[in-house]
């Protein structure tokens, strides 16, 4: 676990998930193996090149997940895996697939938080997802509402609401304090929005979705100038 742990603090998914893969067989029921497990296909599938295998990628995380949440239903992490995977196969989808999918991040951001609110990530998921929800438009909504099924509600304030608790509970993770940024110039604060952007993009990049939040930070702020 430690060698394995190792090479996902480095961020070096093959060789975590040959190792995790390994712990999974000796211990086919550990929760905790199997979030990990799910983690790193979602790290392949952010360098994967097609699509297909972003998708091939991205349900076996979903997969490793489901079986995590099954296994450990009071574990919030487990809880919160498939709401991340979802979150990754978004792009991928079908508006259809989008709007059931939608549903299904929110719940699984609010079961996590109900098992553990001090989990800086669920906090942020959740409010990731109001704040997209609330950037659809009004006309997508009621296409969404009469084909599909409707949207939950959502709003910008219960955006910012839900990330600045994730910042509250880990500052020193800079996907809290660009998205609160990106939240914040949605909501035409803008010098909230440049006092986050700014802060999260001073930060080092340590986690597989740094650099790629950095450039929507960036995106962000040069849009406020």
């Amino acid at each position: 676990m430690k060698e394995a742990d190792a090479h996902d603090t480095r961020l070096e998914a093959s060789q975590a998930l040959e190792d995790y893969l390994k712990l999974e067989q000796l211990e086919p029921n550990n929760a905790d193996v199997l979030v990990r497990i799910a983690r790193q296909y979602r790290h392949l599938m952010a360098d994967a090149k097609s699509s297909g295998e972003k998708q091939r990628l991205g349900a076996t995380a979903l997969e490793y997940g489901r079986r995590a949440a099954a296994i450990a239903p009071m574990n919030s992490d487990a809880q919160l895996s498939c709401a991340i995977s979802y979150g990754k196969m978004l792009p991928l989808q079908s508006n259809k697939e989008q709007v059931a999918c939608s549903k299904l991040i929110k719940e699984g951001a609010e079961k996590a938080i109900k098992l553990n609110s001090n989990n800086d990530l669920a906090w942020h998921i959740l409010g990731r997802w109001h704040r997209g929800v609330a950037s659809v438009g009004a006309v997508k909504k009621a296409l969404a509402s009469m084909i599909y099924d409707k949207l939950p509600d959502a709003t910008n304030e219960e955006a910012a609401e839900c990330l600045e608790k994730a910042v509250k509970l880990n500052p020193n993770r800079l996907m809290h304090q660009i998205e609160l940024g990106r939240t914040y110039a949605q909501m035409g604060r803008t010098e909230d929005a440049r006092r986050c952007l700014k802060k999260g993009l001073a930060m080092p990049t340590l986690e597989k979705d740094d650099a790629a939040m950095k450039e929507a930070g960036r995106e962000t702020l040069a849009s406020l100038n």
